[in-house]
């Protein structure tokens, strides 16, 4: 009887092969700033003593002789490693350090940090510039991005500065109505680099809802946070608008750029619930990855941030041609050659895996983006039936409105009235406050009117040529010769329509003149200017 082999277990054909997940780099962070004082080559000497001896608690080992006299070195320790570039010419003297150091509790997570500085022989002031970088095999990165204490080491001990002034691991305490007017100066002012983190404290609390503190410490040199007591948040909704402002516990990021005409969305604003410490820690972290986003976004490498790569690039080319032309000899120069080659090899890993990581975050970005756009359209939508509901049924949105007795009032009106159909420009929400024309409640009545009439023309396919008469007096015209470009959201607009009163009179006490354009965007009616006529040149 023939009786069948048992099979070994070892040589089982075709098991699977488990495939390792791939291990990409991604950048989390980037960190620019000016080192403090008068001389720029003993700043950045003080600096780089400060990065080594950072450098060597992370590698846990004292450096080589190299890296303290500022020449290239390299350093490996037990999975770290730590190596330093330095370069010079006769425009700029750049030194440079990478540290790579294994995460304590997650295998294959690999973080690495590279400094910069440098200063110009001739003139400027010397530099300073960090970037984090992560390489993990992981899918999803649970991690909440943080500031290395390498910066506020730095800062500390040889001081750093932004827009020309320092940057400290502290809240800024709004704590008069002269700090928070110097607060919304610093929110508009169009130089402003880094994103301003505004944390209001709700009525009857002591202290912001987020730990201001603590965003302070892990947001050093990417962003500044602000505290401002209840009994002073009305300055920011008096200057800026209820829209635009930060109140009642929530906390608000006004990035660089911002502006009395700037999209509220676009400045993210979190309500904090005071009971609720999963949200508070959900708050924090939104807010750290907004920043760090926000870090690598505005900063250009090349720029204000150099990579290492770069330094290290230069350098060893530096040190190719200086071998070629003092005749060393082919042993020494190809010993350079290759030594530059298998940086650029390396360089170029590095490249490809983090264009991997940013097309692959482009496109989640892309899903999302193109998520919520369809989610607004179909809010805007069902917006538009409720409405339409309402009127088929005999009534009219607006019917109870109490108008504006007054100006004071007359943008707060504005926001709580006509939200999602008419917007006030950041000029027009100024020029209502000191406005003279007698009849609030007349401009009022014709806002109304673009809010209904005219927009629901618009959303029906209207080209927005009504020219008509609203009430007595009152008519809705082209502005004709008079006609002027508008700035919204970064793009020049052209206003062509307003409503005006009668009477062939500029005295801004009886002449009304509200000046608008239809955004397709958001679907609504913008008000660039109100209540006065306008000076152009046909005028």
């Amino acid at each position: 009887m023939v009786t069948s082999k048992p099979q070994s277990i070892v040589s089982v054909p075709n098991l699977p092969v488990r495939n390792e997940p791939r291990v990409r780099e991604r950048e989390l962070l980037r960190v620019a700033a000016v080192l403090a004082g008068n001389d720029p080559k003993a700043a950045a000497e003080a600096a780089r003593r400060e990065v080594l001896a950072w450098a060597a608690r992370q590698v846990g080992d004292q450096l080589p002789t190299a890296a303290g006299e500022g020449r290239s070195f390299e350093h490996l320790r037990g999975g770290r490693i730590c190596i330093g570039s330095s370069f010079e010419d006769k425009h700029r003297v750049l030194w440079a350090l990478r540290a790579d150091r294994p995460d304590a509790n997650v295998a294959q997570r690999i973080w690495t940090t590279e400094i910069v500085t440098g200063h110009a022989p001739s003139n400027g002031p010397a530099l300073f510039s960090l970037r984090l970088l992560v390489s993990t095999p992981e899918s999803f990165l649970s991690i909440e991005p943080a500031v290395p204490g390498l910066v506020r080491q730095v800062a500390n001990a040889c001081g750093l500065q932004q827009g020309g002034g320092p940057i400290a691991a502290s809240p800024w305490n709004i704590a008069s109505q002269s700090d928070a007017e110097d607060l919304v100066d610093a929110l508009i002012d169009p130089a402003r680099s880094v994103p301003y983190i505004v944390c209001s404290v709700a009525e009857s609390e002591m202290r912001p809802r987020v730990d201001a503190a603590l965003l302070s410490k892990v947001t050093l040199g990417i962003a500044k946070i602000v505290v401002i007591p209840a009994a002073l948040t009305w300055i920011l909704t008096q200057r800026l608008g209820k829209p635009l402002s930060a109140y009642n516990g929530a906390v608000r990021a006004y990035l660089p750029g911002f502006s009395y005409d700037s999209n509220p969305y676009a400045h993210r604003l979190i309500f904090v619930d005071s009971q609720d410490d999963e949200q508070q820690r959900t708050a924090r972290s939104a807010l750290r990855w907004l920043v760090a986003n926000e870090s690598l976004r505005r900063l250009k490498l090349g720029g204000e941030v150099v990579a290492f790569s770069a330094v290290r690039d230069a350098s060893l080319d530096a040190e190719r041609k200086r071998l070629k032309e003092s005749g060393t000899g082919a042993a020494e120069q190809l010993k350079a050659a290759q030594s530059q080659i298998d940086a650029l090899r390396e360089d170029l890993i590095r490249a490809n895996a983090e264009s991997e990581s940013w097309m692959s975050e482009f496109e989640e970005a892309d899903d999302k983006a193109k998520n919520l756009e369809q989610q607004l359209r179909s809010a805007q939508f069902r917006n538009q039936q409720l409405l339409a509901q309402l009127k088929a049924r005999g009534g009219e949105p607006d019917t109870d409105v109490k108008l504006p007795e007054d100006w004071n009032g007359f943008a707060d009106w504005c926001d709580d009235v006509l939200s999602g159909r008419v917007t006030l420009s950041g000029k027009a929400r100024r020029e209502v406050k000191s406005a003279s024309f007698n009849e609030p409640q007349t401009a009022a009545r014709c806002l109304l009117w673009l809010a209904n009439e005219y927009r629901d023309s618009r959303l029906n396919g209207s080209t927005g040529d009504l020219r008509k008469p609203l009430e007595s007096g009152i008519q809705n015209d082209r502005v004709g010769g008079d006609s002027f470009e508008f700035k919204w959201n970064d793009r020049n607009v052209p206003v062509e329509w307003h409503i005006k009163n009668g009477g062939n009179t500029h005295d801004p006490r009886r002449c009304l003149r509200i000046y608008y354009f239809w955004d397709e965007d958001s679907q609504t009616v913008v008000i660039a200017t109100m209540p006065a006529h306008i000076r152009t040149g046909a005028t």
